[in-house]
């Protein structure tokens, strides 16, 4: 009875790559009044992304791919991101290494976690589970660039961590999961003695 929402019914819209599926519910509001909402609901599973750094050069790692939602919406541009990738079967750790050696070509040895944020609560059901990593030239494994038989063409860029960080103000990088990681990495650059956060269950 404390319960806040009531659900009501749910219809599959689309069984795709993803699954969207539209929900009925009864919400009850701060008031204590009960109002019926409609809801669409992305579910795309859940990822994890990596951005990999240098603290003895002070660069880090991205990669650089084209997006359709991005250029049907007017960025012509391929988008400077971290390496990310959906979990699939893989706890997200297991997950983010595997891609690191798909996409950038390193094996990264330590792999820390920075947190795990629901990207898009409003419409989409997806959670990623965001990690830094330190790494050097000697880890490289391979190219990179992705699986071509699964569509990817990656650039593999290495930045040092200042450019990367004034690409967020200037326009060159407008992906939230990038913007977030560089943000956190500044941010621990700046108070190196600062406790790590507890690590979200999967």
């Amino acid at each position: 009875m404390n319960d806040p929402v009531r659900l009501v019914s749910e219809e599959l819209l689309s069984d795709n790559w993803g699954v969207l599926t539209k929900h009925v519910f009864d919400y009850r509001r701060r008031d204590g009044a009960w109002e019926r909402q409609t809801r669409e609901v992305y579910d795309r599973g859940h990822g994890a992304a990596i951005l990999p750094h240098d603290p003895a050069r002070g660069t880090v790692l991205l990669v650089r791919q084209f997006r359709l939602p991005a250029f049907l919406t007017g960025h012509r541009d391929p988008l400077l991101e971290v390496c990310a990738g959906l979990l699939d079967a893989d706890d997200p750790e297991t997950c983010i290494r595997k891609e690191a050696e798909e996409e950038l070509g390193y094996r990264l040895d330590r792999v820390t976690l920075a947190f795990s944020p629901y990207m898009s609560p409003g419409s989409v059901s997806e959670r990623l589970w965001c990690f830094t990593a330190q790494y050097s030239p000697t880890d490289r494994i391979s190219a990179g660039g992705g699986a071509a038989s699964e569509g990817e063409d990656i650039e593999v860029v290495e930045l040092s961590l200042e450019d990367a960080f004034a690409a967020v103000g200037d326009g060159r990088i407008i992906d939230a999961k990038t913007i977030m990681l560089l943000q956190h990495l500044m941010l621990a650059a700046a108070a190196p003695g600062r406790a790590a956060p507890p690590v979200p269950a999967a």
